[in-house]
């Protein structure tokens, strides 16, 4: 058994798959402990020892394949005598060629079950390829060096043919067909080898992407267009987002921080040194803070943007004094307190479907308006932005859009964010060009590239 797995260790040296001697020693020492008849254990053994990588494991497969199971494939054919003795003469017969080539010599050990010479040629061939800068060889060198190999080849299995054609009358017809079967077979082999593909090249190298590139391209994917799994991975790119959104808040605020000098404090701390004001005490500056009012359409695609607003806003809501959120579809419910009590994800689902509005209704943003000036204009003022998210489509019922100039006035600013494309924002029941008049500004958001990037410059 040990010749026979140095003999595997030579061969898989010669194809190029890298075997140290304490390697070997470690597979002697553990094969001991197994059945060694038992092939599921010896191949294991095997390439727990030799196969140190994902491409080596592929090339270990193939090699133990063809060592193991090819090469061995007609061990009851040989054993026969006169098909053991003929195979023997006419493998003496093409040793005593004058004209024999080093691949006439390798395809000859092959036949012979020693693939070690014809394994290291077939890894000189795949690598010639490689070798750049020396005329043909850089572009078609694996290509020429297998044209000798194929002549080899067919030489060896047109001598196997005049061999037999001759002992015809010495020979009954079962044996020469054994024997032409056996080696017929190994030069199928030998042919398969060379024209095959490296198994290296068979094995998809993985590209990882940086988390930069990876979020611009998940970031202009639409929100109505994302897969579940794309959702999950958008609500990971929002956390970290948030954090980093809230350490340049935090940053910015410790800068502002500093106020005018606190005349009586300074003056206390010089006691210290004397009289000396060696250290300058200011009056802490409260950050500016902003209040949010959020107005969501939660029909169709459009609230497949606003989840993700909210999400983020939320998420946000200490860099701001208050969120007040409010969603409709014909009709107005104020959801603030749901936001407050529940985890956000949670949230957004029990807004989507315990809300107090009638889901299956036709949108009308006139209503709502009216709705909104009827109990909540009180809820605006200066220091109030404003945030509408919603396509405008509102069924071509009155838009109200007086009432958005009332809006207007109260707070410090409209901000209105369409999911839709911007050409279509004109079309059909579409107000949008009525509500634009009335807003400060009108931006799309139909991706989270345009949506963190609102974000960014609402808080920062």
């Amino acid at each position: 058994m040990q010749n026979l797995v140095l003999k595997f260790v030579s061969s898989s040296r010669a194809a190029g798959l890298r075997v140290s001697t304490s390697e070997v020693l470690d597979c002697f020492d553990q094969l001991r402990l197994v059945n060694p008849l038992d092939e599921r254990q010896f191949s294991a053994v095997l390439r727990a020892n030799f196969a140190k990588s994902l491409r080596d494991q592929k090339k270990f497969d193939h090699l133990y394949h063809l060592f193991f199971h090819e090469l061995r494939i007609n061990e009851e054919i040989t054993a026969s005598r006169p098909v053991a003795e003929n195979v023997r003469q006419i493998l003496d017969t093409l040793a005593a060629d004058p004209d024999r080539q080093p691949a006439d010599q390798a395809i000859q050990d092959f036949l012979a079950d020693d693939p070690q010479a014809y394994l290291e040629l077939l890894r000189e061939i795949e690598s010639e390829g490689d070798s750049g800068g020396r005329g043909l060889g850089s572009n078609l060198g694996s290509l020429v060096r297998r044209f000798p190999m194929m002549q080899a080849i067919e030489k060896t299995r047109r001598a196997v043919a005049a061999f037999l054609a001759d002992q015809r009358d010495i020979l009954d017809w079962e044996t020469r067909r054994d024997i032409e079967n056996h080696l017929n077979a190994r030069l199928d082999t030998a042919r398969r080898l060379l024209t095959r593909k490296n198994p290296e090249e068979d094995i998809p190298i993985p590209k990882k992407l940086n988390w930069d590139k990876h979020l611009s391209e998940l970031g202009e994917i639409a929100f109505s267009n994302l897969t579940p799994r794309e959702v999950e991975q958008m609500r990971a790119v929002i956390g970290q987002l948030v954090r980093k959104l809230k350490d340049t808040v935090s940053r910015r605020y410790a800068n502002r921080q500093r106020g005018v000098i606190d005349i009586k404090k300074t003056l206390r701390r010089a006691a210290k040194y004397q009289g000396i004001p060696l250290e300058i005490i200011r009056r802490a500056k409260p950050p500016r803070k902003g209040k949010v009012v959020v107005l969501c359409d939660v029909s169709g695609s459009v609230w497949s943007s606003a989840k993700f607003m909210l999400n983020m806003l939320y998420s946000l809501q200490e860099c701001f004094t208050k969120v007040r959120s409010f969603i409709f579809i014909a009709g107005l419910c104020e959801v603030t307190r749901v936001f407050e009590d529940h985890e956000i994800n949670q949230a957004i689902e029990k807004v989507l479907h315990e809300a107090d509005i009638e889901y299956g209704s036709s949108t009308d943003y006139g209503y709502t308006l009216r709705k909104f000036k009827a109990g909540y204009m009180d809820t605006l003022n200066k220091k109030t932005t404003l945030i509408i998210i919603g396509d405008g489509r509102s069924n071509y019922s009155n838009p109200e859009e007086g009432i958005l100039d009332e809006m207007r006035e109260k707070c410090r600013r409209i901000i209105w964010l369409n999911p839709e494309s911007v050409p279509f924002w004109y079309s059909g029941d579409s107000e949008m060009r009525s509500y634009e008049a009335y807003c400060h500004e009108v931006r799309p958001c139909q991706n989270l590239n345009q949506l963190t990037e609102f974000i960014r410059e609402l808080v920062l």
